[in-house]
């Protein structure tokens, strides 16, 4: 498995580059990924089926310039900006039978990242479909979402470890579907932090899967990324 450090100026780049791994890995083989980054300034991103309208403040948006960006993947809107990590995955469903099934690959997936979170000292647990929550009251601190191919998926997903919570009421509405654990309760009481170094996690997360070392991004990574925009 390759793996990517690498946090673009833009978000709109961030986003891009992510879908320009999946392209790689299913048009041209290049196989497997684990890629880190963090965004400098607040942007919103809406899953594929998010409806700006219903799920964005855009009174607020507009009057603080927030980008409103959209990703190819399912999943909720959310708030991205300092102190939210991204993980990125791009993996073989041919290598892991277990990726095949939606609900099982996510149980799959965060069961390893719950184990490189422990190993950082944050006792995690998964809670459907996709979400990762922690502490006595079931605050949700990871959410995650895939773009699923033929041969290979995209998963991605947040890890909030140092960001500004009271924010996101700003920008972002109660959303309609919500998981059955959040008891309708309100962003400032739903989400939370976790202690965690960023850089022992991404050490860590390395191990679980695998990955080698950190390279640069190739050549054709950045070409596809450049003809993207």
């Amino acid at each position: 498995m390759q793996l990517r450090d690498v946090s673009f100026p833009t978000p709109q780049e961030n986003i891009a580059y992510d879908e320009v791994l999946l392209s790689l890995a299913e048009k041209h083989e290049a196989g497997e990924y684990l890629r880190f980054w963090e965004s400098s300034a607040f942007f919103i991103v809406l899953g594929i089926t998010g409806r700006p309208e219903i799920d964005v403040n855009s009174i607020h948006a507009r009057q603080d310039n927030i980008p409103v960006l959209r990703r190819s993947s399912g999943g909720g809107t959310v708030l991205q900006g300092p102190g939210c990590l991204n993980y990125t995955l791009v993996l073989s469903k041919q290598k892991y039978p277990e990726l095949n099934d939606l609900r099982k690959s996510y149980e799959w997936i965060s069961a390893k990242l719950i184990e490189a979170l422990r190993r950082s000292g944050v006792e995690a647990y998964f809670r459907p479909l996709s979400d990762l929550a922690a502490g006595p009251d079931e605050k949700k601190f990871s959410g995650n979402a895939q773009r699923r191919r033929k041969h290979y998926i995209l998963h991605h997903g947040t890890i909030l470890y140092k960001f500004d919570l009271s924010v996101i009421s700003r920008y972002l509405n109660m959303p309609k579907d919500i998981p059955e654990y959040r008891r309708q309760r309100p962003h400032t009481d739903f989400v939370t932090n976790v202690p965690i170094d960023p850089r022992v996690f991404k050490d860590h997360l390395a191990r679980v899967f695998l990955a080698s070392a950190v390279q640069n991004p190739s050549a054709e990574e950045l070409l596809l990324l450049k003809n993207s925009r």
